[in-house]
Order: structure tokens, then C-alpha cells, then sequence
């Protein structure tokens, strides 16, 4: 489990044995676990906090996180050297870099998440029953949220954020590619917190315990409410598997366009590439283009030119090889291929005889995250919506959509692709859970 890396963390001979996992020296879970019950008693301020309180308090980390800009890149220039040194791959680089803009714009998002409602307190649902009790389901947090990410720095804001708008503490683990420029950051947003009258411990790392402290938290049932890994499909499925914290799982992102034969050429063009190309290294990037065969011979050319054009390695099926312009080289498509999220510059290619072939092929390779139609054709886009299973489908427009800033919700913790609690972008609502308030008069049950 590379993302869980081990970093520099306290030695001690005496262990503990977590489930598949091996030996957990006894001082790291205790660490984790003190780590944890400071975690839940700093909850505490904030499940009464008026939304003027939190929402100050996020103008204030956004302030931070200006003012440190400088110093936060320096940091980061440092993991970027080290990600190099370690041949990452340039879609996880991308994740990782951060420049005084996206500082920036990550203070951008804190501010916006301050102009959302406050969740905590909202009713979903409420009666008064036939024998007068009065009933009301209320949003409250979750209390504790644990987040185990690789290489991506920016996420430590955006669980702080989303974390302190809900009422919660949160506990992070950033792991070793990520590790200097998250050092900073969670030192800068404890030191705005305290300047607010807030505990620090609102936000902690257990970085410094390594990889054995990343099992600790998978295994603090009880201390920890909810557990989110964000990153690869290895780090998400340790989690799942291995965690007796309850986990929400966060997609990889195998991601497919399929172009029907009703599209218009100009519109399906800029999607296929912005759904590609616009950034790599992310979940809602596409993965593979479908076309329809009554499309192919029109659309196929053009987009082959501009995807190698833009630097895509085209890996596709042999009637994408014949359709291929001569200056375009295509790679023989493999079932390796229909399943692999690149994060790269690379996409599978695929003719398909028919929308049935399409839907077809998107549910036996989905990763249940976003899946895209480009078409003029009514049927089919019904067709597609209703026969497709992904947390989002979409319709005449590109997969980099799938975002919680995007869809209106600001930052988000992660894109969940499970069915239970949440699925799809996870904003400040999916941190919380409900309250059953019940308001009698004396009754007793018959």
C-alpha cells in the first residue's frame, strides 16, 4: 500500500496486531487513539457553533493560507523534487504541485464554503403523530472524520474546511509524497483556529506515525465516526477492506464519452477532449471513448487527429486502428485498457455497433463514478440514464463536471461511488448524519 508510506515516526519494540496488516508498534496506536479522543473532545465546540462563528473561522484559514502562500510552495517545491526523484508519474505530480495560485484558489474555496448554508441544524423531515407526539429528523455531525489521500495537499484544506462548516474534527493522513507541504499547512490552520478561540485539534495529522499510523486509524472503531480514503484504486480498496471504522468509499475513476450516432461533430469534439485532456490526473477525467459505428467514419478521424495532437496515447480496437489517420499511431486495445484509470495522457478507444453495446460495455468496465453521452437523440439520452449505474451521468457535456464546487456544493471531500449515506461529490450535507427529536406531553406507550 504505497500511499501509506512509512515517514519518520516515534520507535518502540512493543506491538499491537492489526487485521492484515501486520504488527502495530504499541506506541503508535496509542498515539493515533490520544490523537483521536483530542479529535472528539474539540468536536465538541463545535456542535452547538453558530454558523457566524464557522463561517468566520474559514474566513480566517483563508486568510492563513494567503499570508503563507509563499512558505506553503517552498514546502511543496520540496515533495515535488522528492516525487520526481521517485519517478512519479506527471498525472500525481500535477496533484501535488501547488503554486501561489492554486494556494490562491484553495482559499478561494474556503471562502465559498463560508457563504454556504449551514447543514448542521437543517430539518429533513418532521409530523406530529395522530397521538400528538411531534417528531423532526435533524442534521447533526458526524463528529469525528478520518481521511487517508495521497499526494494531494489541497485536500487537507478542503477536509478542514468542509470538516469545520459540519461541526466535526478531522484526522488526516496525507501520506510521504505529500508530506512537507501538508506539514505546513495543518500548522497554519491549527495556529488560525487558536486565533479564533478554536482548538487546534479541530485539525490533526498522524503523519508523522507513517503507514502503521494509517492502520491505527482504519482500526479506531469507536474513537473515529467515518473513515474517507481519496486516492488510488490499491489505497481505496486497503481502506474498504481492511478498516473496522465505517468508510465511505471514494471512486477511481474509469470514466467513459460515448458519442451516439445522432451527435453533432462540433459539439461531441470539445467535450471528448476537455473530458480528457483538461487535467489528467483527476478522478472525473475520461478514460475511454466510445463511438457509435453510424458515427465513426465522420467523427473518429477528426478526434484521433486531436487527441495525438494534444498527446494522447490512443489505445483502440481494430476498427478504431483502420479509421486512424495515417500520422496517428494507435496502440492494439487490450481488457487491460477498458478497465485502467491512466491518470495520464492515454485513453482506450472503442467502436460499438449500437447503444445497447455502449451501455453494454460501460457496466461491465464502470468504476460507477461518471459516465458521459453526447448525442441530439432524446431515446438515447433517456436510454442511457436510466440503463446506466454511476453516481453521475451526463448528458452533452464533459466528465470534469463531476465536482462538488462545481455542482454548487463547494469544496469537496471526495466523489463517493457506493450506494449507502452518499454517492457522488460529498459536500458539507454527506458529513452529516441525522437526529430523531421526539417532543411529548407526558405520553407513555400503550
Amino acid at each position: 500500500m504505497t500511499s501509506l508510506d512509512t515517514t519518520a515516526r516515534p520507535a518502540d519494540s512493543t506491538t499491537a496486531q492489526a487485521p492484515g496488516q501486520g504488527a502495530v508498534p504499541q506506541d503508535v496506536r496509542a498515539g493515533v487513539e490520544a490523537i483521536a479522543r483530542r479529535a472528539q473532545v474539540a468536536s465538541r465546540s463545535l456542535a452547538t457553533a453558530t454558523r457566524a462563528t464557522k463561517d468566520s473561522a474559514l474566513l480566517a484559514l483563508a486568510d492563513a493560507l494567503d499570508a503563507s502562500a509563499e512558505r506553503i510552495v517552498e514546502a511543496n517545491a520540496e515533495d515535488l523534487e522528492r516525487g520526481r526523484s521517485n519517478n512519479m508519474s506527471e498525472g500525481l505530480l500535477d496533484r501535488l504541485a501547488l503554486t501561489t495560485e492554486r494556494v490562491g484558489a484553495i482559499a478561494s474555496a474556503l471562502r465559498d464554503l463560508a457563504a454556504l448554508p449551514d447543514p448542521v441544524g437543517e430539518i429533513v423531515r418532521g409530523s406530529t403523530l395522530p397521538n400528538g407526539l411531534r417528531l423532526r429528523q435533524v442534521r447533526v455531525p458526524m463528529g469525528v472524520v478520518g481521511m487517508i489521500y495521497e499526494a494531494r495537499p489541497n485536500v487537507t484544506v478542503d477536509a478542514a474546511g468542509l470538516a469545520l462548516k459540519s461541526g466535526n474534527a478531522v484526522i488526516l493522513r496525507g501520506g510521504s509524497a505529500a508530506a512537507s507541504s501538508n506539514a505546513v499547512i495543518v500548522e497554519v490552520l491549527g495556529e488560525a483556529l487558536e486565533a479564533q478561540g478554536l482548538p487546534a485539534d479541530l485539525v490533526q495529522s498522524i503523519d508523522a506515525y507513517g503507514r502503521p499510523g494509517g492502520v491505527a486509524l482504519m482500526h479506531a472503531r469507536g474513537l473515529v465516526d467515518v473513515l474517507v480514503p481519496r486516492g488510488g484504486a490499491s489505497l481505496i480498496q486497503t481502506v474498504v477492506t481492511e478498516s473496522t471504522v465505517p468508510v465511505i468509499e471514494t471512486g477511481v475513476g474509469n470514466c467513459h464519452v460515448f458519442v451516439d450516432e445522432s451527435a453533432d461533430v462540433a459539439t461531441a469534439l470539445p467535450i471528448v477532449l476537455n473530458s480528457k485532456t483538461h487535467r489528467v490526473g483527476v478522478c472525473n477525467a475520461a478514460e475511454t471513448l466510445l463511438v457509435h459505428a453510424g458515427a465513426a467514419e465522420d467523427f473518429l478521424p477528426a478526434a484521433l487527429d486531436a487527441l495525438d495532437a494534444s498527446g494522447v496515447v490512443i489505445h483502440g480496437d481494430a476498427r478504431v486502428q483502420e479509421l486512424a489517420p495515417d500520422e496517428v499511431t494507435v496502440i492494439p486495445a487490450t481488457d487491460e485498457d477498458w478497465g485502467k484509470e491512466y491518470l495520464a495522457l492515454e485513453m482506450a478507444v472503442r467502436v460499438v455497433d449500437d447503444i445497447d453495446a455502449a451501455i453494454e460495455h460501460v457496466r461491465t468496465w464502470t468504476s460507477g463514478h461518471t459516465e458521459a453521452i453526447v448525442t441530439r437523440d432524446v431515446t438515447s439520452s433517456e436510454r442511457f440514464i436510466a440503463d446506466v449505474d454511476a453516481a453521475a451521468v451526463i448528458v452533452n457535456a464533459s466528465t470534469r463536471f463531476t465536482d462538488g464546487a462545481e455542482f454548487g456544493l463547494g469544496a469537496e471531500i471526495g466523489i463517493s461511488t457506493q450506494k449507502l449515506h452518499a454517492r457522488g461529490p460529498m459536500g458539507l450535507a454527506e458529513l452529516t448524519t441525522t437526529k430523531w427529536i421526539v417532543t411529548g406531553d407526558g405520553h407513555v406507550r400503550p
